[in-house]
This record gives C-alpha cells, sequence and structure tokens, in this order.
C-alpha cells in the first residue's frame, strides 16, 4: 500500500509567462515524487461539481469563473488570467482536494499535489487563488456527515483569511493560521486561532511555537484535519519574510503529521504557497509534505 497522492496534468495552466506565480511547479512536483519513489501511480481527480462549489462559492461567482466573464479588475486581484487553461485548472485542482479528504478517510493521510488556496472568498478570489478548495472539501465531508468537527491547519506564511471569512460562522470548523503578521493580506481577518510571527523568524522558535500550540490543539478532538503546508516560511522565499531552514520545513511537516497520526485523525495535506528564488529548492521543499506523509505507508 502506498500513500494516496491526487495529481492531474491540468494542474499546469498557461499564465503570462513574467507571472510571479510558478504554475510549473505542480508537474515538476508530480515528476519528482514519481522519481524519487514516493508514488507510483497517481490518484485523478475529475473536476468539482458546481453543486460541490456551491457550499463555500456563490453560484454568481462560480459561473463568471466558468463562462470566463470575471472583470479584469476582479482577476487582477487573483493575479491570474481567467483564460479556459485556468478554468480548468481551478475545477480540477479543487476536486483534487475533495478526492484527497475522500482517500484520507480510509488510509488516514492523503496529499494533493496542489491546493492550500486560502485566500479565495466566498464572491471572489484573491491572491493567486481562484477557488477555496480547502473550503469546498471540508463542506464536503461535513455535509456528507464524513466528518463532523474539522481543523483547518494552515502554516502558510500568508494569513488564510478566506478560510476564516468562510466558515467565520461555523462552529463545526476550526480555522487556525500560523502566519508572518506583516505579510499579505495587508488587512488581516479573524481566524479562531490567529498566531501571528515576526519578520525573520528561524527554525527554534518557529518550531517551539508550532509544538505549543499542537498541544493546545490536542486538548480538542477533531475528526478531520486539512493541513496547508505552505513552504514560502522558508528563509529564500521572494514573498515570505521569515527565516526557516530546509530542515525547520521538514520538522514542521513530521511535528503535524505525526501529531495527528498518533491520534488517528485522518489528516489531507494540500500544497499552499512557495516562490522560492531556486526552482529546484521549491519543488525539493514541497516534496517534504508528501515524503513525511509516506513514511507512515
Amino acid at each position: 500500500m502506498e500513500l494516496p497522492i491526487v495529481n492531474h496534468p491540468d494542474y499546469v495552466a498557461k499564465i503570462n509567462d513574467d507571472n510571479k506565480f510558478p504554475i510549473k511547479k505542480f508537474g515538476a512536483l508530480a515528476n519528482h515524487l514519481l522519481d524519487i519513489g514516493v508514488v507510483k501511480k497517481f490518484h485523478i481527480p475529475k473536476e468539482c461539481s458546481i453543486e460541490t462549489m456551491q457550499t463555500a462559492h456563490s453560484l454568481e461567482y462560480i459561473n463568471h469563473i466558468k463562462n470566463k466573464t470575471l472583470n479584469s479588475k476582479a482577476q487582477k486581484k487573483i493575479g491570474f488570467p481567467i483564460n479556459d487553461s485556468v478554468v480548468r485548472r481551478s475545477f480540477v485542482a479543487t476536486g483534487g482536494t475533495v478526492l484527497a479528504s475522500k482517500l484520507a478517510l480510509d488510509s488516514k493521510l492523503a496529499c494533493n499535489t496542489a491546493g492550500g488556496s486560502h485566500h479565495a472568498n466566498y464572491n471572489f478570489g484573491a491572491g493567486y487563488c481562484v477557488f477555496n478548495d480547502t473550503a469546498v472539501a471540508a463542506n464536503y465531508l461535513k455535509n456528507r456527515k464524513y466528518a463532523k468537527k474539522i481543523l483547518i491547519l494552515d502554516l502558510d506564511v500568508h494569513q488564510g483569511n478566506g478560510n476564516s471569512e468562510i466558515f467565520q460562522n461555523d462552529k463545526d470548523v476550526i480555522t487556525f493560521s500560523m502566519h508572518c503578521a506583516s505579510n499579505y493580506p495587508a488587512k488581516k481577518s479573524k481566524s479562531d486561532i490567529d498566531i501571528e510571527l515576526k519578520d525573520s523568524m528561524e527554525d527554534a522558535e518557529y518550531l517551539n511555537i508550532l509544538g505549543s500550540n499542537l498541544k493546545k490543539l490536542n486538548q480538542n478532538s477533531y475528526d478531520f484535519v486539512f493541513y496547508v503546508a505552505g513552504v514560502d516560511i522558508h528563509h529564500d522565499d521572494r514573498l515570505g519574510k521569515l527565516k526557516i531552514t530546509d530542515e525547520g520545513i521538514n520538522k514542521r511537516d513530521q511535528m503535524v503529521i505525526e501529531n495527528f497520526y498518533l491520534k488517528k485523525v485522518p489528516l489531507c495535506g494540500v500544497l499552499g504557497g512557495g516562490y522560492n528564488k531556486s526552482f529546484d529548492k521549491l519543488i525539493e521543499l514541497h516534496s517534504m509534505l508528501h515524503k513525511n506523509c509516506a513514511e507512515y505507508f
């Protein structure tokens, strides 16, 4: 048995060459995971249905994306052109997190090779996030009674403001965001738990804060965890402001995965952000999530 990992070739969309977002990382990560033997065969997702998408987004917004009728100001806020391949990618990547969450119910651990689009809100996208895949998948599990109490554990360098706003009135989905205080978005929303970090924080302090917060989280019980494993906390990230090393990111992932695995709580890992100056380093950092999950298989 091997770790269930979800991937689709259409995770790589066509965007302008000068875009800051490293869209080719999704294909490169898939190839890397095959090359190093973490996975032999990927689970292939389908496009997320409109019905499932509507649990976290307005039908008006979904249709604007689907029909490519989103105005230029709203597209600029997202940071992507809303073309055929971006539309396809947005529906398939969301379907990927839904599929990975279902696989995690059976195997206790599963990962998507995309996802963690945590800036997308109910009726708009932002910060390279079109649809909020973790919000959609959390509602999918809840509405089908696969899980009642869900934790979204977001360790991206940026606050998971889309999740906190979508679930602000939902006591069954706990939003936890540990992020750099001075980073995007400029105006933070209110998660159930916000841990704000100072600029240039290094490994020891970061991991100590994470460890103490995992202990606090363990005082409650959860049926399911979504882990947004952003690697933009790395010291060489173009958009992050923290100073975490390769070893620090690896240790972070190990701490989170082991914490919930030992409690037999299913965990779905999603990619989150990563904008490293070195593309090869970025792929290596993103692969740590999958490699560490695979250790349990």
